[in-house]
């Protein structure tokens, strides 16, 4: 599949590898855990074609972008920073910003840290995170213990880094996958279920990419390791102090795409903090642009063609 050439653009203190295509007004698609931007390989190509400039970054830590040592290089400041400093080496005020699992964390920050950077927001599989009273972490420990894997990253440093790095093709030749939902679960052992999944050689479900993609992705952890991508998770109680000094408050237009299988649920409370709000559910699970490519670019040219023409 045709994907552009990379390169290397300079912003916020790091270099991004950034690929993009088209010309007209800016979108820049944020990809999420554990991707590469070649997870935007089926929507380049539509979205140049409908007379758009599309931007693509591999985000911090992520193919040949600069990986800070430091967990604290990965908190939500930085992230949207790198998104700001991108937008201001092309000469652009502001964008349509578009995330997907991660990458719509992130872009939902742009909107509440950056919101004169942001025209309007399309996100995928997760909404907003409201905030609450206590720290994500802290709620998530309480309720969900040490074997949710965010807070397995954040209790136990290392240990999933080097259990992905010992397994990195069969965990993603795991994850990437659709109609799981249409087989039995498969029986895990005990211990943090990323971690088992690393290990299992029997996938569940149908491939999403053939083994050319799939490389794609194996190379990028294989450069950079899997330590990276998990630090943006172990700046999460960081991230809930640094977003409380911020209404929680979305008032650009906004599009938000569910997977109706996905594990990550819809949020109940969306339209109470994004004001111009319009939901879609797809039939399929976490991996939206990816399993159901086709009916993701018809989605996202139909708001773009009302909300942003080009």
């Amino acid at each position: 599949m045709a994907f552009p050439e990379g390169k290397m653009i300079a912003t916020n203190g790091i270099e991004l590898e950034v690929f993009e295509a088209g010309a007209g007004k800016p979108l820049v698609l944020c990809h999420g855990w554990p991707e590469h931007a070649f997870s935007w390989r089926h929507q380049v190509t539509p979205l140049a074609d409908a007379g758009y400039h599309v931007i693509v970054p591999n985000q911090r830590g992520y193919g040949m972008s600069t990986a800070p040592g430091a967990v604290e290089e990965y908190d939500i400041t930085r992230l949207t920073g790198d998104l700001a400093g991108l937008l201001d080496q092309y000469g652009y005020d502001d964008a349509v910003f578009i995330g997907h699992d991660w990458g719509a964390i992130v872009v939902w920050a742009m909107a509440v840290l950056h919101p004169e950077r942001v025209a309007g927001v399309i996100n995928l599989s997760v909404p907003y995170l409201a905030r609450g009273e206590r720290d994500w972490l802290s709620v998530w420990s309480e309720l969900l213990g040490d074997d949710f894997y965010i807070v397995h990253f954040n209790r136990f440093p290392g240990v999933a880094d080097e259990a992905f790095g010992a397994n990195t093709r069969q965990l993603l030749n795991n994850l990437y996958r659709t109609n799981q939902w249409q087989h039995p679960a498969p029986e895990m052992a005990p211990g943090m279920p990323l971690l088992r999944l690393a290990e299992r050689t029997e996938p569940v479900g149908d491939p999403i990419m053939s083994e050319e993609e799939l490389e794609v992705f194996v190379s990028g952890f294989e450069r950079n390791s899997f330590t990276p991508g998990i630090n943006w998770y172990r700046n999460f109680a960081r991230n809930w102090h640094t977003l409380g000094a911020v209404a929680e408050k979305v008032r650009q237009p906004a599009l938000m795409i569910y997977g109706q299988y996905d594990i990550v649920p819809p949020a109940a409370n969306l339209g109470e903090i994004v004001d111009d709000l319009e939901t879609l559910t797809l039939p399929c699970g976490h991996w939206i642009q990816q399993e159901l490519p086709d009916d993701t670019n018809r989605a996202l040219l139909d708001w773009l063609s009302r909300r942003y023409p080009a």
